[in-house]
Formats: structure tokens, sequence, C-alpha cells
């Protein structure tokens, strides 16, 4: 059958085609895909080519579909599977495949496998790796944030701290403790307030910082003082851009240092901000990831001599990672949407990767059976003065705090005509 699919064919070379899929082997299984968020991931991936770890030399003459955080319905079953996976159950897939040592993953390394397509082939190995997920909820774009969630989750879980002369780490951020997210109010950064705010092991002061005023103003929206109080969580944002001494500020705020640090942005001068304001057995996670194998940072190895202050780093989550999102987002205790700040068709995924980090806001959603044009959720209405379909998505937002939603969804795929 054919498929529509973004696929990576070099350095900053993205191309949207049609073209037909293999026939399904015993040991596939056929999806129609519905939705992809792009990650930033997918963009250093675009731009770097075949000096991508993941992606193979090989990439010009057999081209990879981009795009690992999506979700969308099964259609066909191979032989194998059969009684174990059905024909129009919904799924999700956790893209760390980690097969047999290799960095392989869907959005990266295979031609007929990734998020940014119509339909596509899912591998033997996904569902031997247990990485292939039925979903039971609604939302597609929930299930593709499960993904982005479980990199999060991850990070959480992968902090550590010890106790004075007992060489034992206890795993996870010091719950009732002092915890910062830097340069935290991106989607990713605010993808883990709002999962630290609601998840089982909670800090007692959270601080999230960012030097974007259009960005805090939005994060101040979606975390008001009675949203955050009745979690038992003290939420401060916190704008560090003008400020003479922020590492003082910040300690400040902690009464002396944080437990747990989380920098967002490979950037040089917020991993050195987060090294100062560790407190005693502090736990430094470098949650961004570089584009430069070169970068580096100063950090003060006094504090790791002799206040026990600690680096961890991690790079996505694993399944029992998304599983906990997954079962968040079902049991409506984390919202996913507060990371979504645009919407578009397929016909727009290609640019918007390319130009990624020049796009103001948080997470770009893609339904991909339908053409449409980036558009941020805040216009809307304007869009909505010559095009009465945004109007009614603009009615539909504005009910649901600006946030995207179940019904804007709904709306959406009824509303904008199928490419297919």
């Amino acid at each position: 059958m054919k498929t529509r699919a973004v696929r990576l064919h070099g350095a900053n070379d993205l191309r949207l085609t049609e073209f037909d899929l293999p026939e399904m082997k015993e040991d596939e299984i056929l999806v129609r895909v519905v939705s992809d968020s792009i990650c930033m991931s997918t963009y250093k991936c675009a731009v770097l080519g075949t000096a991508h770890k993941r992606v193979h030399p090989d990439v010009a003459e057999h081209p990879a579909v981009i795009g690992h955080e999506f979700a969308g319905v099964i259609e066909k079953v191979g032989k194998k599977y059969e009684g174990q996976f059905f024909p129009g159950t919904r799924f999700t897939l956790q893209p760390a495949l980690n097969y047999k040592g290799t960095m392989w993953s869907p959005g990266y390394s295979y031609p007929f496998f990734g998020g940014d397509c119509t339909y596509c082939i899912i591998p033997p190995e996904v569902m031997e790796q247990g990485c292939f997920l039925p979903y039971t909820g609604e939302a597609f774009f929930e299930a593709s944030l499960a993904e982005p969630y479980s990199c999060s989750i991850g990070a959480a879980h992968a902090a550590f701290h010890t106790k004075m002369g007992v060489y034992t780490h206890e795993m996870g951020i010091r719950e009732g403790g002092k915890m910062a997210i830097l340069a935290g109010a991106g989607p990713m950064g605010l993808g883990m307030a709002e999962y630290i705010i609601h998840c089982d092991r909670r800090p007692g002061t959270l601080v999230v910082t960012d030097i974007d005023e259009n960005r805090m103003a939005r994060a101040r929206q979606l975390f008001p003082e009675e949203l955050t109080a009745q979690t038992g969580v003290r939420v401060s944002f916190v704008n560090t851009r003008d400020m003479p001494d922020p590492a003082g500020y910040l300690r400040g705020l902690a009464d002396g240092g944080y437990d747990d640090v989380f920098v967002y942005a490979p950037v040089e001068s917020v991993v050195e901000l987060s090294s100062a304001i560790l407190g005693r057995d502090g736990c430094l996670s470098f949650f961004a990831g570089p584009t430069d194998p070169q970068f580096s940072a100063r950090i003060n190895f006094y504090d790791v001599h002799y206040n026990s202050a600690h680096v961890v780093g991690t790079t996505g989550g694993n399944t029992d990672d998304m599983t906990e999102a997954l079962a968040l987002t079902a049991a409506g205790r984390i919202r996913p949407a507060v990371m979504v700040t645009h919407v578009g068709g397929l016909d727009c995924a290609a640019e918007t990767t390319l130009n990624l980090p020049n796009i103001p806001g948080g997470k770009k959603l893609i339904y991909t059976h339908i053409s449409m044009s980036l558009t941020a959720i805040d216009d809307f209405a304007e869009k909505g003065k010559q095009d009465p379909r945004f109007a009614g998505l603009a009615e539909i937002v504005g009910r649901h705090r600006g946030l995207w939603c179940l019904e804007a969804e709904q709306y959406l795929l009824s509303h904008w005509e199928n490419i297919d």
C-alpha cells in the first residue's frame, strides 16, 4: 500500500514523498499514524544527517522516516502476533529500542518506520523489546506526548542522593526537598514541572527559571498558585535575564541550596549556574542534549569533594517511564497539553523540523492525515476571521485554559480534509 512520509536523505535534506510500503511480513504490524509531536532530537538528526549516531551511513540510498513521538491505530497484524495485538487498537511506542546493542530507532534509522507518515510498518524488534504499547485513551496527542514525558520521568528517577559515610545511592529526587529546573519554561521543562508537581515523589519547593518573559508569562498562567498550592509544592517562576547575581537570588529561595537541579538547555552559563546553586549532596541532572560533542562547562569540584555534589545525565526514558506517563495521563493527574503550542499537518513537518530552534513556543504537534500550515494556538482566533474552522478551534481551546485538548483534536480531524 502507499504511504506519505517525511524522510531524511542527508544533512538538512528532508523530503515529503509518496511511495509504496513493502509487503508486511508475518512478524510485523501495519499501522495508521495519526499524530506525531516534533522533538528537538529530530532537528539534531535532520541537520547532522549521517553524523548522527542513530542515522545509517547509507541514508541517501535508503532514506529514513523521521519522527519518533507518535500514536495511531493498528491496521493489520502479522501472523506471529495474532491474538496478542488486534486491528483497531490504538497504540504508541517506546522508540528507545536498545536492540542487540544498537542505537537503531524509529525516526532515525528505518526506511518504513517512523512518526511523520500516514502509514508505516512496525518491525519485529519493537514487539520483541516490549516497546509496542496498546493505548486505551482517547486523545492521540496525549499518547504522542507520553514519549517526551517519559524522558523527564526517567531523569527524575535517575537522580540520586547519599548519606554521609554511607556509599549507597538513594534513587530519585529528594522527597520534600528543594528542586530547580533551569531554562525550564520551554515545552520539556514545563512537562517536567507538571510531572514533579503531581507525581507521588514531590519536592517541597520547586523553582523554574528562564530568560524569556513570554515563556515565563505562559508558565505562570498554566501553573497558577491556586492550582499548585493544593499539591503541597511551593512553586516559583523566576526570570534570571537581568539579575546581577542569579545564583545568590536562587540560593536565597532555597535557604542555601538545592537538592536537585535539572538543566534544560545545553548552555555553558546555565550549567555553571546549576553548579553554583547546589546544596549539600546536590544532584545536577544534565537533561539537555548538546549537538557539539566538545560541549563543556565549569563545575565546582570543591563542592564535589566536600559537599558531595554530583552530576548525572540521561537521554530518553524507558518503557516503564512511558507506562507511568500514560497511567498518570489516563488518571487525569498530568496535562501533556501544557507542552503544546502549535498544530499542523504532514505537509509542514519537514520545514517545521528544520526550523525548529527558530520557532517560538513549545511542542509542535503534527496530524499526519491532514494538510495544514503550522499554526500557533494563540493565532487561532485571528485566523478564524478568514477561516471559520479556526474560529471553532479558538472557541474550544478558550474553554480549556488555552490548551490543546481532546475536543480540539476531534474537531480538527473532522473539519480538515483527509489527504489520503
